[in-house]
């Protein structure tokens, strides 16, 4: 178990490391790896539920997530602010389209790969729009996803007595659940005292109130990812970092937080 730990510290140490070195590079090279990784996302989608990503829907999902993560418009000046959004579109009409082409293929079997491609691409979109705002954005919603998890499992194990939600996540404590806000409230007087401008002139008080917002997004990300992988009936969405699972176990919560901040203005 030792070893395990010492894997897992290691691990994810040197993948932290890699992303904010990306993180800081910015541009286009952060966005291609960033809708590498909405691809992977969809892939680890397509393999919980049993599906070949070879096939036609597989690879329109695929790249409907990376043309939905990617900000197009800043390289071909020619396509409209959301083309993104219109490509996803075009591309979900197509997976819907091959209902009329394929006796066995139902609008149930189009939905997921419709469902999968958007869940992903939608989420990593938005990391790339905070990276394009700031990286006071960014870092934000990263230390407050990692202290939100951090203190709802240190919290838990301590303190945890009362089940959140155990036909989900049968290890989450309602106990756990509000120690991870705090320390996502902790995370945001601190980013208050050293980098007010990451607010936005907000006032204090509204931002501790945002954090719990937040918080509470970023549980229910880990909690909807939790709940996929339960119905499919699988521990971890795949295997991307050696002792933390696959993309989608680390960047769950994320995924329903950028989208969030996106909506309060902050990017």
């Amino acid at each position: 178990m030792e070893k395990e730990l010492q894997n897992r510290i290691l691990f994810g140490t040197v993948a932290a490391v890699i992303l904010l070195v990306l993180l800081w590079v910015g541009g286009l090279p952060f966005q291609l790896i960033v809708g590498l990784l909405a691809m992977l996302g969809v892939y680890e989608l397509f393999t919980m539920k049993g599906l070949a990503i070879n096939t036609p829907e597989g690879i329109l999902a695929t790249l409907a997530a990376l043309l939905l993560t990617l900000p197009l418009e800043n390289y071909l000046s020619f396509l409209p602010s959301d083309s993104n959004i219109a490509l996803f579109a075009l591309l979900a009409m197509g997976i819907l389209g091959s209902t009329v082409f394929v006796d066995e293929y139902s609008y149930d079997d189009a939905v997921v790969p419709i469902a999968s491609s958007f869940y992903v691409g939608y989420g990593f979109h938005m990391l790339v729009r905070a990276q394009m705002s700031g990286m006071d954005k960014v870092l934000y919603a990263l230390f407050l996803v990692w202290a939100t998890d951090s203190l709802a499992y240190f919290t838990g194990k301590r303190y945890g007595k009362r089940k959140l939600i155990p036909q989900v996540s049968p290890n989450k404590t309602i106990e756990g659940s509000l120690g991870g806000i705090a320390g996502a409230m902790v995370v945001t007087t601190l980013f208050y005292l050293f980098s007010p401008g990451t607010f936005g002139g907000r006032s204090f008080i509204l931002m501790l109130f945002l954090s719990i917002l937040f918080s509470v997004a970023g549980q229910f990300g880990d909690l909807v990812e939790s709940s996929i992988k339960r119905h499919y009936g699988v521990k971890d969405s795949g295997r991307f970092i050696p002792g933390h699972g696959g993309l989608l176990d680390r960047f769950d919560s994320l995924l329903f937080v950028f989208p969030l901040l996106h909506l309060a203005g902050f990017f």
